[in-house]
């Protein structure tokens, strides 16, 4: 668990920036993941009561359909994750689920997500974010990078591991400008895994690709005892003038947002955390 960090890794003299460490144990502290006021900066919350407006004018410009869930046969991308799905898979048994710390919780990771990701039942092990290249995690998955490098319009990879009877309620994400796509690694069949995408619903299955607008409200089920792993990636959704220019300007503006920099930070906090239980 999480809180075995601190106590090991404290225990070894030449880790140098110990807060680095105790941070990562406020993941099983109440204070840590009980809701706050909100006081992020007011760029972000006025960004998110304009993000209707802007959703419209680059669904207008969209060159592909405005659907909850996308045909996947319109992006020749897709057949090149489905050939290699097992060697994606592969890498991510040895690193992202090598043991159960190896990824993050995302409500760790993101506070932003607090609200709708349960404390360690949706864990991330992240190669891009937000056009932000995770090197150390590339390093350890050089197959899943050099595909996923080849996808137009990349902005984030990773690792999306959702754990046993885990619910993610319902949620919209945060720019139309952005497509996500899910390939099936690992999905129990002692049950019911699923998706709610507007009013469609689906489910995974290992080695096919999902893509979807999370800018619909969306929910997952896990109603099995198994863990459900996907590769999670997200792309600029192609758009003609002058719908690319106004998403081009809201993913940036994202980019450079707190809500990005606190993820990288906590994401490079906790490899550090890895780095050293593993010395």
């Amino acid at each position: 668990m999480a809180y075995r960090y601190e106590a090991r890794a404290m225990k070894r003299e030449r880790v140098r920036d110990a807060r680095a460490v105790p941070d990562l144990a406020l993941v099983h502290t109440v204070d840590a993941i009980a809701p706050v006021p909100d006081k992020r900066p007011l760029s972000i919350r006025v960004g998110k009561r304009l993000r209707g407006a802007f959703d419209r004018i680059i669904g207008a410009f969209s060159l592909v359909p405005n659907d909850p869930v996308l045909d996947v046969r319109k992006f020749e991308w897709t057949e090149m994750l489905r050939d290699n799905w097992q060697a994606i898979r592969d890498e991510a048994l040895r690193t992202a689920l090598a043991h159960e710390d190896a990824a993050p919780s995302l409500a760790l990771v993101s506070p932003d997500h607090r609200a709708i990701a349960p404390i360690n039942k949706w864990r991330s092990f992240f190669l891009w974010g937000y056009g932000y290249a995770i090197d150390e995690n590339i390093a350890r998955c050089p197959t899943t990078a050099a595909l996923v490098r080849r996808i137009p319009g990349l902005t984030s990879a990773f690792f999306s591991i959702l754990a046993p009877g885990t619910h993610i309620p319902a949620h919209r994400g945060v720019t139309k400008g952005l497509l996500t796509c899910h390939l099936g690694l690992i999905v129990p069949r002692d049950g019911d895994v699923r998706m709610r995408v507007g009013d469609r619903v689906v489910r995974w299955a290992e080695g096919e690709t999902l893509l979807f607008d999370d800018t619909w409200d969306h929910e997952v089920w896990n109603e099995t005892d198994g863990t459900r792993v996907v590769l999670l990636i997200q792309l600029r959704r192609p758009l003609r003038q002058p719908g690319r220019w106004f998403a081009d300007m809201v993913i940036e503006l994202i980019r450079r947002s707190p809500f990005v920099q606190e993820a990288r930070s906590n994401v490079a906090r906790w490899n550090l955390a890895m780095r050293a239980m593993e010395d």
